[in-house]
């Protein structure tokens, strides 16, 4: 029977640390090992985590989640690395669905789930972000097309022999994404099965989303797809996406063509119509849920989303022409090497 080491990054996460060590203890799969990476917290984590009976390194401090995860990675024992969030909780069933999934198939490598539809938040935009995600993940190609470092297992082998986490990330950004794409590069399996899911604990702030799905998802993303020249028909990419943000856009371009010509205003909500439609089974999806009151706040947020994400890969275009095709790529540092890198990598005396 394959064993498991989970490798759980945090960062300040001390208030959401206990909720996610004890669902791994209440796991009907018990891992081998639960690995605890500290990258500077000026919190409690590492004594929290500690207390509650995990393995704790830490990094000198602001490496990024890339690097906290390579680390845990090559202290790891068990034949597969199951990566958890800090602020996630699994499912009873969650672990041992994926030691399943890769005992089943010996030529899958890696497998990946979603966020379950009860995130801990009640807002209303921390309830639209995490039940965005899980629709999409839910609705995915079965044959992955990236891996997801909230909920996600991979054979560790694999993960040595691609050289982990880009550690050129230093804040959570796409670093599980860009692994992903090397991963299919190179001919690895990665399989994202609905079955297995967590809920997630984080509170969205309007502002933070904005950020985050600006300058740590769209913009990097961006960089990566022309890089690499990879662009998925999968997950939130799809061709699907990529035409409803396209009608967002010229919508947008119609109210600001009014100033000119007035008839435009009249026009501009015709491109609407059929991004709504195109999108018609996730805001169903949301009234099914939380009701026709929750997609009136929510659908707003979804048509901005799509707006300042094609306004981003725009900007990330121009980036790419004027400065980022001129800068070396960068270069993926290993697991190995980054352990010997850090001088307080050894575990917190108990």
């Amino acid at each position: 029977m394959l064993t498991l080491s989970v490798v759980i990054p945090v960062l300040n996460g001390a208030g959401y640390l206990p909720r996610c060590l004890k669902s791994l203890e209440l796991s009907e799969a018990p891992a081998r090992e639960i690995i605890v990476v500290d990258d500077g917290s000026t919190d409690d984590s590492a004594a929290v985590a500690e207390s509650l009976g995990a393995v704790v390194f830490r990094t000198l401090g602001g490496k990024g989640p890339a690097a906290a995860r390579n680390l845990g990675a090559a202290r790891a024992s068990g034949d597969i690395l199951v990566f958890v969030d800090a602020d996630v909780c699994v499912h009873r069933d969650t672990l041992g669905r994926m030691r399943a999934r890769l005992e089943n198939d010996p030529g899958l490598d890696a497998v990946i789930g979603s966020y379950d539809d009860q995130p801990a938040a009640t807002d209303l935009v921390s309830q639209y972000k995490n039940l965005l995600h899980h629709y999409v993940h839910q609705r995915g190609k079965p044959e992955a097309a990236t891996f997801w470092s909230g909920c996600g297992a991979i054979r560790r082998q694999v993960f040595a022999a691609s050289g982990g986490f880009d550690e050129s990330y230093p804040r959570p950004c796409i670093e599980d994404i860009e692994l992903g794409c090397r991963l299919r590069q190179a001919g690895r399996r990665i399989a994202l099965d609905p079955a297995i899911q967590a809920k997630h604990l984080k509170h969205w702030r309007l502002l933070a989303l904005l950020r985050t799905d600006i300058f740590d998802r769209a913009l990097p993303w961006t960089r990566l797809i022309l890089r690499s020249a990879w662009l998925p028909d999968d997950l939130n990419v799809r061709v699907s996406e990529r035409v409803s943000a396209a009608l967002v856009m010229v919508s947008v371009l119609l109210v600001a063509a009014s100033w000119f010509a007035p008839v435009a205003f009249a026009l501009a909500w015709l491109p609407i119509i059929p991004a709504v439609v195109l999108n018609w089974t996730f805001y169903r999806y949301l009234v099914d849920k939380r009701g026709w009151a929750f997609l009136t706040g929510a659908l707003p947020l979804h048509l901005a989303y799509y707006l300042y994400s094609t306004l981003a890969f725009g900007a990330g275009c121009a980036m790419h022409l004027l400065i980022w095709r001129w800068q070396p790529k960068s270069a993926t540092l290993r697991p190995k090497a980054e352990a010997a890198r850090v001088a307080e990598s050894r575990p917190i005396a108990k």
